[in-house]
């Protein structure tokens, strides 16, 4: 999961005309080379330059060049002036340049925390795998956990690991992972994030940071799954007494099939998963749900490189699928209350006019593919005698 302070968007995105139009600005100052940057690059209808704070000027116009190129050329220019560029359009249809005071680097935490929240998450995995191992009868041994552990550990790792290199790749400064744990649940974690120290410049680098992260779990968990389940056995299903019975997505149920040569469950029997089959089953479910597109969720931020601002008119009928869903699993009471505190808060990137390009926009689809194959619509439920 990826999560951005929210301090990125205080500012106002100009979405109207600015209220006023003024002569080009002649002062000896750096919004004198701030703005013939900006008519090197766009046809300028109005400016502001009295915008609310931390803006310092605002333009409105028709770009003459691709956006991309505009805006890095942009950059180049209010980098060393202590300032930063974001571009958009609004409603009309314009290209909106506000230029803001850049703000100073966030200073990397001590790593103690990382660290703390990771053997704590480590000790709340291990638990939960040494109660999947263990009899009623038995006492609690955390070591025969590790297999759960080890298992979900490398798949959570996988995903975090895979947008901190993606983002370092693309040079945007990022923290380690924090990971959650949460040893009242059957996973023993919430997951992990990570946070940028800066904003994203365009919607190409925030696809890919967001992108690899469940496209690199996703293929640690596969293999495992298929691992776990093929040293697993398939046993009749308790007559007498209460289960929990884990949900199917398009990808479990197929996996069993492939392995086991038929539907489970099917009323009589079911795969009792081992600790490597759970894990696996945890991560794919993990990644399904942080591929929602809504919000500071990984599928939000997909969303968003996707279709930029139109994203938002996902929002209603995402919240009323998940409400319907939860009449039916109780899970998604809480995923949905989840969203709405969200809202529809999205952390756009400085340049928001650039579209994904072909390559990118087929791996957005891989992604897509990727949800619909690990979406469980009933995650879990008790079944009763």
């Amino acid at each position: 999961m990826l999560d951005e302070p929210s301090s990125w968007l205080s500012h106002e995105t100009p979405q109207d005309e600015p209220p006023s139009v003024q002569p080009v600005h002649t002062g000896a100052s750096p919004l004198t080379e701030v703005e013939a940057a900006v008519t090197a690059v766009m046809d300028i209808q109005a400016a502001d330059y009295n915008p609310p704070s931390p803006a310092v000027a605002r333009y409105m116009g028709t770009l003459r060049l691709d956006s991309a190129e505009a805006y890095a050329r942009l950059d180049a220019t209010c980098a060393p002036l202590g300032l930063r560029p974001v571009l958009t359009v609004n409603d009309a249809g314009a290209h909106v340049i506000v230029v803001f005071l850049r703000r100073a680097h966030r200073k990397a935490r001590s790593p103690w925390l990382h660290v703390v929240l990771l053997i704590l998450t480590v000790l709340s995995v291990l638990s939960v795998g040494a109660a999947h191992e263990a009899n009623t009868s038995e006492s609690l041994n955390l070591l025969k956990g590790w297999p759960f552990a080890l298992s979900l550990m490398a798949i959570l790792g996988a995903h975090e690991m895979g947008h901190y290199l993606a983002a370092k790749r693309h040079g945007v400064r990022a923290s380690w992972p924090y990971f959650i744990p949460f040893p009242l649940n059957v996973f023993g974690t919430l997951g992990a994030f990570i946070m940028f120290r800066e904003p994203v410049p365009n919607r190409r680098i925030l696809f890919d940071i967001s992108a690899a992260g469940p496209l690199a779990g996703f293929a640690v968990a596969v293999p495992l799954l298929l691992f776990g389940l093929a040293t697993s056995d398939v046993q009749p299903l308790p007559q007498n007494e209460a289960y929990m019975l884990e949900g199917n997505s398009i990808l479990y149920a197929s996996a069993k099939y492939a392995i086991f040569g038929e539907w489970l469950p099917d009323g009589e029997k079911d795969v009792f998963v081992n600790q490597v089959a759970w894990a696996g089953w945890s991560g794919l479910l993990l990644t399904a749900l942080n591929l929602i597109p809504a919000g500071q969720l990984d599928g939000g931020h997909i969303a968003y490189a996707l279709l930029g601002e139109r994203v938002r008119k996902l929002y209603w009928p995402l919240v009323s699928v998940m409400v319907a869903l939860a009449f039916f699993n109780s899970v998604w009471w809480l995923l949905a209350a989840l969203v709405v505190l969200m809202g529809k808060l999205y952390a756009p990137p400085l340049d928001g006019v650039t579209p994904l390009d072909v390559h990118r926009r087929r791996w957005a689809y891989v992604v897509i593919a990727v949800l619909v194959l690990t979406f469980v619509p009933l995650p879990l439920r008790i079944v009763t005698p």
